[in-house]
């Protein structure tokens, strides 16, 4: 199997060992107590626009084949939270989802581009799930053990999951009774690439946390609120499960961002190939038009008194919207679901 190309492998000695993935997502900015950028005002008329973002291509690879992803499950997972999951993941690539879809908030990511022209794919699906249910590397997981929990996933004796790195995307979801390095106090999910000394294999791969017992009002928000924000109600979760509902965002979020950025050496802004900012970073924070400062932006309301901002197959998630480069600024479904 050809590995995918490194064009970061001379700088991967020196800086990788430090395993400094992709900057982490939140899905909110950090913000101090009684900030008054708390205020959610009808002011907020901007969907994070500015001429001054330079979203630059940096010759690296995209994944413009169809996109398989493959996911860990690490710890107890309930059969209900994996159809959540799954069913956002098959929605990606949905033609029939009632709109605004996320298929819709796809196309965005679909404008970006390799060095031959080549479009990002507009296929996602869902690919081969491997169980980690008894914790093989404990319940404390670091950034290089993460790699570890990889390498066991595509290494096992039975079933394991194969090995694509032109289009393969390794998701390792770690369970609510996990903690992760720097979780909940600086990230909620990160991507980066495994490193052949450890895997044996360049594969592109993201992580996120169920927040749901450590940390829920910082990673799991709007469906749960930090303690400092006095005065504001959470908001009521699509699916009924907060952590998981909160889960599907930073999903989309590392998604977006291995398709167009999957060796963190192709579409980023800045200078520093080590911390980039990256087609969602630029948008943390937003999920609808008016979205800004710390304003969700207009959401939708289901008849149950649930939020949303996009239709799947079959259920209603919501999604960080992503930058579009062409227009420079963040674009959800509306802009080209109608």
């Amino acid at each position: 199997m050809h590995q995918f190309p490194v064009l970061l492998s001379l700088i991967a000695v020196s800086v990788l060992l430090m395993v400094t993935p992709v900057i982490g997502y939140r899905p909110w900015p950090h913000l101090k107590p009684n900030s008054s950028d708390l205020t959610l005002g009808s002011s907020k008329k901007f969907e994070g626009s500015s001429e001054f973002v330079q979203m630059r291509y940096h010759m690296g690879p995209v994944l413009t084949a169809n996109i398989t992803v493959h996911i860990v499950w690490y710890g107890r997972w309930q059969k209900s939270q994996k159809k959540i999951i799954r069913e956002f993941i098959n929605s990606i690539s949905a033609v029939d989802a009632k709109r605004p879809s996320v298929a819709g908030w796809w196309k965005t990511v679909q404008l970006y581009t390799d060095q031959t022209g080549a479009n990002i794919s507009h296929t996602v699906h869902l690919g081969e799930e491997k169980n980690d249910r008894f914790y093989s590397h404990g319940k404390k997981l670091t950034r290089l053990s993460i790699q570890s929990v990889i390498k066991s996933a595509v290494t096992a004796g039975t079933k394991p999951l194969p090995i694509n790195p032109r289009s393969g995307l390794f998701l390792l979801l770690t369970s609510d009774d996990v903690y992760v390095q720097d979780f909940c106090g600086q990230v909620c999910g990160f991507h980066y690439f495994t490193f052949p000394s450890i895997v044996g294999y360049t594969l592109p791969y993201a992580w996120v946390g169920n927040s749901a017992k450590l940390c829920p009002g910082v990673c799991a928000y709007p469906f749960a609120v930090p303690k400092y924000m006095t005065g504001f109600k959470p908001l009521k979760s699509p699916n009924g499960d907060v952590g998981v509902d909160g889960m599907i965002s930073v999903i989309g979020h590392e998604i977006a961002e291995l398709a167009t950025n999957p060796l963190v050496n192709a579409w980023y802004a800045g200078q520093d190939p080590v911390a980039p900012v990256e087609i969602a970073d630029l948008c943390e924070g937003i999920y609808g038009t008016g979205g800004g400062g710390s304003y969700t932006g207009q959401l939708l309301n289901d008849k149950d008194g649930a939020t949303f901002n996009m239709n799947g197959i079959r259920r209603r998630y919501l999604v960080q919207w992503v930058w579009n480069h062409i227009l420079n600024y963040c674009s959800g479904p509306n802009a080209l679901d109608q």
